[in-house]
């Protein structure tokens, strides 16, 4: 249903009524579509992408402005083949000469700044409070008690995955001993007959494993490892109230004058993969023959890490804020959270400081499947539901390809106060270190997606403010008028979710944009 809106193209701007009336895709999706389905159009693909692809073909006009979009999180491997032709470069500086030519107070950072220098791993944010022994603090109590549940929790899943793998280990041991061979195919499995109770055992545990979608069990026990060592790292970590891994950094973090700290590697520490993925699916060279089309097509990342493996300091957020807007970044990603923060007010500061420097941040969620309206979640730009302390703030949320009850993804939050607007964030392909190319998932996932639209309409139509562009995103969404599934099993109307009840679309977005721009 189109509406013409002055346009030469028109807006998708008709409330969709229900699934009867809309494109549904009832086939699976395919390898393919699956890569690129958060550029897909709903009307013309059946599938809730943000129409990029057909913002390509009808509306981006060729010649643009480079837009420079700063990436706060983990790092980024700036070398990586689609990304490295995209990386911001600071042309004040001269690298590797030890000087801070451009007297920023940053030396030699010539594609961004490392916040974290050495440090990699680090304690969630209300772990540390109980590190402090402030049992004045007024969330000490209810931190002490999430560190015990959840202390509960990762320990039994330790033992759960480690019994698991344990016995999937065994059982394939079994099976390649029987078969007298390095390796075996489902096929082979099916096809053994045996009245050996304890080989039987063993080829339940194998079928059962080909029974969860699994077409090898490497591939079951690569993912059993991995989960394994995201729970050791959990407790040995992130919950480990003994644990310090800032004092490699050498600063107070509880200072935010002190700013003498870091170093210019942008790089990602131990394979950290969060930062590269989130940059390739705001900038992955577009048409290139190779890996994945980024959202934007003339964009330099600048390359802020601020994020460790645990929760990121207020400080090196507020200061990653302050650096991007000092070095003319028009947009920022931060696809980063926690549930407490000691110092919001500085980061609320640098908040308030990018809008009155009109810079649009982009933020993601967070991945509790919360209603954060009702929950603290950080970072933000407001205290509970009161009032916002910049209008170029934006908060996003996740969604799926399946165009029913399912498609807000279970992991994201939402918040009618709290979450501007939703966009594609699972099951979402895009770089890895290395010149590789991974799916991932997570409203990390979805704010890049609306970081890039950001900076596609900021190339193309400059004279905009980022307060314009962020009403732009909010209210050229499709208005979807559905009920949805949340985590908890309740069913709610997917426009209660978010401020503007809308899913993000970039064919829309630009049209808009045209209009306003004039």
């Amino acid at each position: 249903m189109l509406n013409s809106c002055g346009s030469t193209a028109p807006i998708l701007s008709t409330p969709i009524e229900n699934i009867d009336q809309t494109p549904v895709k009832f086939s699976a999706i395919t390898e393919d579509e699956e890569k690129n389905w958060s550029h897909f159009d709903l009307k013309k693909d059946t599938i809730p992408g943000v129409s990029l692809n057909l913002a390509y073909k009808k509306i981006v006009k060729p010649k643009s402005k480079t837009v420079v979009v700063a990436v706060i999180d983990s790092g980024i491997d700036i070398t990586h083949e689609d990304l490295r032709e995209n990386i911001w470069i600071n042309e004040d500086e001269v690298p590797n000469n030890g000087i801070d030519d451009d007297k920023n107070g940053y030396i030699d950072d010539v594609n961004g700044w490392n916040f974290l220098g050495e440090a990699n791993n680090e304690q969630l944010e209300y772990v540390r409070l109980l590190a402090s022994k402030n049992n004045a603090h007024p969330r000490y109590s209810e931190a002490k008690d999430l560190h015990r549940k959840e202390r509960v929790k990762y320990i039994g899943l330790k033992h759960q995955y480690g019994s698991i793998l344990e016995q999937v280990n065994a059982s394939e041991k079994a099976v390649l001993d029987y078969l007298k061979k390095d390796s075996f195919s489902k096929k082979d499995v099916y096809e053994i007959t045996t009245k050996d109770p304890v080989l039987k055992q063993h080829l339940s545990i194998i079928k059962q494993s080909y029974g969860f979608g699994y077409e090898s069990i490497a591939d079951l026990k690569k993912d059993l490892e991995r989960d394994l060592k995201s729970f050791n790292e959990r407790l040995d970590y992130h919950l480990n109230i003994y644990f310090d891994g800032r004092s490699i950094v050498n600063d107070d973090p509880n200072d935010l004058n002190d700013k003498n700290y870091g170093d210019n590697n942008v790089m990602p520490k131990e394979g950290r993969s969060h930062g590269t993925h989130v940059t390739g699916i705001i900038a992955a060279k577009r048409n290139n023959g190779i890996g994945i089309n980024g959202a934007a097509d003339n964009v330099k990342i600048m390359a802020i890490r601020n994020t460790p493996n645990g929760d990121e300091y207020d400080k090196d957020v507020a200061l990653a804020i302050y650096y991007a807007v000092d070095n003319e970044a028009k947009v920022i990603n931060m696809s980063f959270g926690k549930g407490f923060s000691d110092h919001s007010d500085w980061v609320r500061g640098a908040i308030a400081y990018a809008g009155k420097n009109d810079v649009l941040i982009v933020a993601a969620a967070g991945n509790d499947g919360s209603n954060t309206d009702k929950a603290e979640n950080y970072p933000d730009d407001q205290i509970g539901a009161g009032p916002e302390v910049s209008d170029t703030f934006l908060k996003v949320g996740a969604t799926t390809y399946n165009y029913d009850s399912g498609l807000v993804a279970e992991f994201s939050n939402y918040g009618k106060s709290s979450v501007d607007v939703f966009a594609p964030g699972e099951q979402i392909y895009s770089s890895y270190p290395k010149n590789k190319y991974e799916f991932a998932q997570g409203t990390s996932m979805a704010a890049p997606l609306v970081a890039g639209i950001a900076a596609l309409i900021f190339s193309q139509y400059p004279n905009l403010n980022a307060g314009q562009v962020k009403k732009i995103i909010m209210k050229s969404g499709l208005p979807i008028n559905k009920k949805v599934s949340l985590e908890d099993g309740s069913v709610v109307e997917f426009s209660n979710l978010s401020k503007s009840g809308k899913l993000v679309n970039a064919y829309n977005a630009l049209i808009m944009a045209s209009q306003q721009s004039k």
